[in-house]
């Protein structure tokens, strides 16, 4: 029997009809057997469906709309974007699924009906500014109570379009996002999601606002069928499902079973672990129980572990940036058994560590880790490692061993997340023992704390590693069609280049703060690193700062990247966490100005232009490559000259530079590609670098730009001149891990997934493993015929004494930065007054950039004046500065000592004070000193 309600309908037809969906959704939950009867409120239910598969259909929709093309805006009102406003429209729902809406004829199988009108009151603000990037169309408005909004949103509806006969014009499914923020708020603050053991009992909870049902299942290990499964209860106001179970539980292992509708597929009963796992068994088949402040999850001394001082600022960040496989799997002095595994960093007397402790000691102050939670793309056992044959250095039998197995080999960066709040299993020692990788996590950050070094993530709360019904799909599987951001036609948006999240929905928001926070509490990170944080609303992004500055008890480093595409570019959905958009908040994000002008050209580059496209650092106008535009003049290095300026500013938008035109110029007013080049409001607003995991390694783009002939020796120069950039610039200096080992992956430009062969370290300091074969050809096979060439001239690669130099030449530079507050100022207005250039200008000399800080009555200055001389020249290059005559200035004094890296500043620089004239040797970065 069906019961249909028009309108508001009564209360009495409504619960008709919710009694008819509970007696039917009873049947489905009776075994298969049929000797036993449960329904959702039993207090102990069959536990076949916990061993069945990832996904069961308990009722197909064949019929129900492909497209998701009208949205609910709040709770009560609906907008179908192009849709005739005036035009007849009704909402159809069933509990079952199986609603036909086809054009032409009447609707069928729909338990019932909601008829809508026009709004006709205006949309609240907050409302409109959420949705201004939905078309106008038909606003649509239902006058329902909400408890029966909450039963209409567990249910398969449909927007159909009607003739005045009743018949189908159009339909459409909903995108719901909108109602269950507005339904659900108070599930934003409230507590409990996840599960916590106690003697008392352990309690569950997960948020499934649109499910029908949902039960827990618990096991004894990650592989043992099921012992129990219980029923959850619904929170109608939180829509939060919730049970305590007898007992303390933990070191068990869990999932739930979600029943319900999944557009494209029917009524579901998922199967899927907890969006809140905070450990997992092998390959993230289930969640585990744990209480994460239980002693037994501790690794001896943690408690009691020495943390690295709070930073003074946040500009006094210097980062480098490291996977945690690459750190040691080729690490002979790592024992075998930790060789990529957390437990590497806790031998203190390998090759690795004493690399790190070495720069800590020089001034480095973080270590941030490429992906550490859990991530879908690496096999957590099982995985292999591939025979790579001994072949000639450019040769494309490398990559074709390596690329044959490496959706199942042991490496990947681990973009992919799977779990935000559980550390990944591959790097564990035992993947299918949950406190195995909480307890070695802790070891590690333990170990790295001991160094003196402060411990980042890499965190990717911008998109997850699938959607949909997909089995490693675990949001998308419990709250369908919530977490990820739709587009036009309800899809999810893969601009990021996987599946979207949705960060200005409350719960994806809360999702995101509640992880973040607990990196911070549990396992005592300082500082984030965002992926894409340009996909995140600007006012998520401070809600988590306040939350995990209160959780540490300290400030909390946030960067990230602040790149700004896709569907949210511009603003177009909410004021973005993006580099334009950050001004005043404090969050850092990459500057791409000063590394596209040092580096030359863009990260898309590629064909020939990889080898034209010359920056400051390796060519530009003064040495061209066999493949220079001879159309580029003094002009074009003038301008570059000027964005290596920005960068050394800090970027920060309302510096003045005296251009290469003679004017005083904001650096907001400087062209950067279409857009403003100075755009901080503060210099720890802005990350500097050259070189990250993303694209080619600054070696191995030098090996494209330099000039044919360069010696390996002069290649290191360039390398280390372009870290000086780095460690001279206001703001923070961020590295990646292998820069100063002239780090190649074989002029790979995208590593993700190329294998341990294609991202290797070595910290005995013998290769840098250029011209270990061609890069795999997914992204790189276009540019093999300038790759192969150079990968074959032997000429290019370093000796060991150039990756000495080079290892040397970094720990000087953090000295020099780490001895002076001048090269870390943290506020605008102090860069403003204490930093100069006085090599500007059109009869400029573009090839120098000297940098002047004035240190008098600065805390921490260390030095009256401080001046830095970058000269990007093959050829040694005379300055006259008339601004410095008569002054005394010396050689910094790392510059002086006995060790330092780089004998050229002693042996070859002069300065002749009468005369204001300095000679600075070729491709040497150097510092002088006013005591």
């Amino acid at each position: 029997m069906r019961h249909r309600t028009r309108g508001g309908g009564s209360r009495r037809d409504a619960g008709c009809a919710r009694r008819a969906a509970q007696c039917w959704l009873a049947a489905l939950l009776l075994p298969a057997s049929g000797l036993a009867v449960a329904t959702a409120h039993a207090s102990t239910l069959p536990t076949g469906a916990c061993d069945a598969g990832f996904q069961t259909v308990l009722a197909a929709d064949p019929g129900a709309p492909a497209e998701a093309r009208a949205l609910w805006l709040d709770r009560r009102t609906l907008r179908w974007p192009g849709a005739e406003a005036t035009a007849r429209y009704r909402l159809y729902h069933t509990a079952r699924g199986g609603i036909h809406a086809v054009a032409g004829e009447r609707v069928r199988g729909a338990d019932g009906v909601v008829a809508l009108h026009p709004a006709a009151a205006p949309l609240p603000e907050s409302v409109l500014q959420r949705f201004h990037h939905v078309g106008d169309g038909a606003t649509l408005v239902l006058d329902l109570a909400d408890d029966r909004l909450r039963d209409l949103l567990t249910q398969s509806l449909v927007l159909v379009r009607e003739d005045a006969s009743g018949r189908v014009r159009e339909a459409t499914a909903l995108q719901h996002p909108g109602a269950l923020d507005d339904l659900y708020a108070a599930a934003t603050d409230a507590p409990g999601l996840g599960v916590l053991p106690s003697p008392a009992g352990t309690a569950f909870s997960v948020w499934a606002p649109t499910a029908l049902a949902v039960s827990v299942c618990v096991y004894a290990d990650d592989r043992a069928s099921a012992t129990r499964r219980e029923p959850l209860r619904l929170d109608p106001a939180t829509g939060l499902w919730s049970a305590t179970l007898p007992g303390d539980l933990r070191g068990r292992y869990y999932d739930y079973l979600v029943d319900v509708h999944a557009r494209g597929t029917g009524l579901v009963r998922n199967r899927v672990t907890d969006p809140y796992s905070v450990s997992l068994g092998a390959d993230s088949r289930r969640s585990w129980i744990a209480d994460l402040d239980d002693p037994a999850l501790k690794p001896a001394g943690w408690d009691a572990a020495p943390r690295p001082a709070p930073l003074r600022a946040q500009t006094d960040m210097s980062i480098y940036e490291l996977h945690v496989r690459d750190f040691s799997i080729g690490d002979p002095t790592v024992e075998a058994a930790h060789r990529g595994k957390y437990l590497a960093f806790t031998e203190s007397g390998s090759a690795g560590m004493a690399h790190l402790r070495a720069l800590a000691q020089a001034g480095l102050t973080d270590l941030h880790l490429l992906p550490v939670y859990d991530f879908a793309s690496v096999p957590e056992s099982g995985c292999v490692t591939p025979q790579v044959p001994d072949a000639p250095p450019d040769s494309p039998l490398q990559q074709a061993a390596v690329m044959a197995v490496a959706e199942r080999d042991c490496f990947n960066w681990g973009y992919d997340p799977f779990h935000f709040n559980a550390p990944e299993g591959s790097y564990a020692t035992d993947t299918a023992d949950g406190a195995a990788r909480v307890r070695e996590f802790r070891a590690m950050v333990m170990a790295l704390h001991g160094l003196g070094l402060r411990v980042g993530m890499d965190v990717v709360y911008n998109h997850t590693y699938a959607a949909g019904q997909d089995e490693r799909s675990v949001l998308d599987r419990i709250v369908p069609g919530y977490y990820h951001r739709l587009d036009a036609a309800g899809n999810v948006e893969r601009s990021t280049c996987c599946e979207n999240t949705a960060t200005e929905h409350r719960m994806m928001a809360r999702l995101m703060v509640d992880s973040a926070e607990l990196w911070v509490r549990h396992y005592r990170i300082d500082s984030f690193r965002f992926d894409l944080m340009g996909h995140q609303p600007r006012a998520a992004m401070e809600a988590l700062q306040r939350r995990v500055d209160a959780a540490a008890g300290r400030r909390v480093q946030l960067i990230g990247e602040g790149w700004n595409f896709g569907e949210v570019a511009d603003g177009a959905r909410f004021v973005q966490a993006s580099q334009l958009s950050l001004a005043g908040s404090g969050i850092g994000s990459f500057s791409d100005r000063a590394r596209d002008a040092l580096r030359g050209g863009g990260p898309g580059d590629g064909g020939a232009d990889k080898v034209a496209r010359q920056g400051w650092l390796n060519g530009l106008v003064f040495a061209p490559n066999a493949l220079a535009d001879p159309a580029l003049g003094r002009d074009d290095l003038l301008h570059a000259a000027d964005l290596v300026r920005v960068g050394l500013a800090g970027t920060l938008r309302d510096y003045l530079l005296t251009t290469a035109d003679g004017s005083p110029t904001p650096l907001h007013a400087i062209d950067y590609n279409g857009q403003p080049a100075g755009y901080a409001s503060a210099p720890g607003e802005v990350v500097n670098y050259v070189e990250n995991h993303d694209n080619e390694t600054l070696f191995d783009l030098n090996a494209f730009r330099l000039p044919s002939g360069t010696s390996a020796h002069d290649r290191a120069r360039v390398q280390v001149l372009g870290m000086a950039t780095t460690a001279f610039s206001q703001g923070v200096a961020y590295y990646h891990a292998g820069i100063d080992t002239l780090r190649s992956k074989s002029m790979d430009r995208n590593s993700y997934d190329s294998g341990d062969w294609f991202n290797r370290l070595d910290w005995s300091y013998h290769d840098n493993f250029f011209g270990t074969g061609l890069p795999p050809a997914s992204g790189n096979e276009g540019a093999w015929p300038w790759i192969a060439p150079r990968l074959a001239d032997a000429s290019i690669k370093p000796a060991s004494g150039d990756i000495a130099f080079a290892r040397d030449a970094l720990r000087d530079l953090l000295r020099i930065r780490a001895s002076s507050t001048l090269f870390r100022l943290d506020d605008a207005g102090e860069v403003a007054a204490r930093l100069r250039f006085p090599n500007t200008g059109p009869a400029q000399n573009p090839l120098v950039v000297a940098g002047h800080l004035d240190g008098r009555g600065h805390p921490g200055a260390g030095f009256r004046e401080v001046l830095y001389l970058l000269n990007t020249s093959p050829q040694a290059q005379a300055l006259d500065l008339p601004s410095e005559r008569g002054k005394r200035y010396a050689l910094h004094p790392v510059h002086l000592a006995a060790g330092a890296a780089d004998p050229r500043p002693r042996e070859q620089a002069r300065f002749d004070p009468a005369r204001g004239h300095f000679t600075v040797p070729p491709r040497t970065a150097l510092v002088y000193v006013l005591e």
